[in-house]
């Protein structure tokens, strides 16, 4: 059955393939512009003279503006269409990439970085939208996990080339520098990207002002479903969002006493694992709708005991082998927060896949930006004891495990009640 192709699906193909490329490669540069501070994060402190607090709120204000923002973009894109949220999300993130190579100070630093995740934060929803809009729908947590790839290329590409430009070229060459992509899929973005392809155009839907805000998003957030993808999403992708996006660097630097080198090595061993396992996840939800929840589960489970007995480890420093397992399993999270979507997308019909897609993407970066902040204020609090600091990471794990056991009874029996729905309205469609 889940080979059928549902009636009025978009039939996919080539030109879908290429139309939302585009969007993906606006994704993958937003995520470059994202992840250039988890490089640059001891440079930083540096540059502006921060301590630990100071410079994770870099991040942490990034994260806040692109949580805050997740409801907003998803009625936009639900109201606008995707090719007009990602203009003006290019807009934002080039122009924050732009003023950070250029800040003199911390505040103006803050600045851009705010400016460069409210364009971030118009990116991915946009990019969900496009592939349900261009694919059909039994194609969706594959094309999902395949935006989520693109998304952790765009990171390696920040490990990897930002982080030898930016010891090479210096800070403001590099950042200045990298702004240039943002142009590229700019105009790309105006010349090449439609919102659907012919024929399939959404049915209208006329705006009612405020009354259509608060039904979107209250009719998203009584469907369990989202509810459910939103602590999914939340529980599985901020411990190695937190290790990419700052405090992996510090953290395998000076608490374990590696090199720059070997540490860039290990950050880039998290975003090879999460591009190997995303393919799999994929493929594996897209064959087996039912292996949503034990991946999500076991992917928190297996996170959750490699950071115990790293941290745990007697003796100063953790062995090699097992920082490299730890990076192998954190690159799970990724993979495993899409799982999240999979669990919102079947439970909203269309109109609302913006605005429940915005709701569950909030989950993780707010679990992020709440770690971020813990893992700061413990490290001046303890004189940098990482061992507690990452401590917080179970804290945020128990919390989302169990909201997720407490909804997937509802969640589940609710989509069956859909699908069953679907099935028996499609049955009296007149041929």
């Amino acid at each position: 059955m889940s080979n059928i192709t549902r009636p009025g699906d978009p039939p996919g193909g080539r030109r879908a393939a290429a139309v939302w490329g585009i969007g993906v490669s606006v994704y993958f540069v937003a995520v470059i512009f994202r992840t250039s501070l988890g490089v640059a994060g001891l440079d930083a402190a540096d540059r502006f003279h921060v301590n630990a607090s100071a410079l994770s709120t870099f991040s942490i204000l990034q994260l806040l503006v692109y949580a805050g923002m997740q409801i907003p973009v998803g009625l936009l894109v639900d109201r606008l269409g995707t090719k007009k949220v990602l203009t003006i999300g290019v807009v934002l993130f080039t122009a924050g990439q732009l003023g950070f190579a250029f800040s003199p100070t911390y505040g103006t630093a803050l600045a851009s970085r705010a400016l460069l995740g409210c364009g971030d934060a118009m990116t991915f929803i946009s990019v969900l939208r496009l592939g349900s809009r261009w694919f059909p729908a039994r194609r969706g947590p594959l094309v999902a996990q395949l935006a989520g790839l693109a998304g952790m290329a765009g990171n390696l590409v920040s490990t990897l080339l930002l982080a030898r430009l930016l010891h090479g070229i210096g800070w403001t060459p590099a950042f200045a520098g990298s702004a240039l992509a943002g142009v590229v899929v700019l105009v790309l973005l105006l010349l090449f990207l439609k919102d659907h392809p012919e024929g399939h155009e959404p049915d209208p839907f006329p705006h009612q002002g405020a009354v259509y805000v608060r039904r979107q998003i209250a009719a998203s957030w009584r469907e369990p479903g989202t509810r459910l993808g939103l602590w999914v999403h939340f529980t599985t992708q901020f411990p190695a969002m937190v290790f990419l996006l700052l405090w992996g660097m510090p953290f395998l630097v000076e608490a374990q006493g590696l090199t720059r080198a070997t540490a860039g090595e290990l950050l880039t061993l998290v975003v090879l694992s999460n591009m190997a396992v995303g393919l799999v996840y994929g493929q594996v939800v897209a064959r087996h709708h039912e292996a949503r929840l034990p991946l999500a589960l076991g992917t928190v489970g297996a996170t959750a005991l490699l950071w115990a007995t790293t941290l745990a480890y007697p003796g100063d420093h953790a062995p090699m082998w097992l920082l490299i397992v730890l990076c192998a399993v954190l690159g799970a999270c990724g993979p495993a927060s899409m799982l999240g979507f999979d669990f919102a997308r079947p439970a909203n019909p269309p109109e609302r896949q913006g605005t429940a897609s915005g709701i569950t993407n909030m989950g993780g970066f707010v679990a992020s930006m709440t770690t971020l902040f813990a893992i700061g204020v413990l490290l001046d609090a303890t004189g940098d004891d990482y061992r507690i600091a990452f401590s917080s990471v179970f804290v945020l794990q128990a919390l989302g495990v169990s909201q997720i056991l407490r909804l997937r009874s509802r969640a589940a029996r609710r989509e069956k009640e859909r699908l069953v729905a679907s099935r028996v309205s499609s049955v009296h469609v007149p041929a």
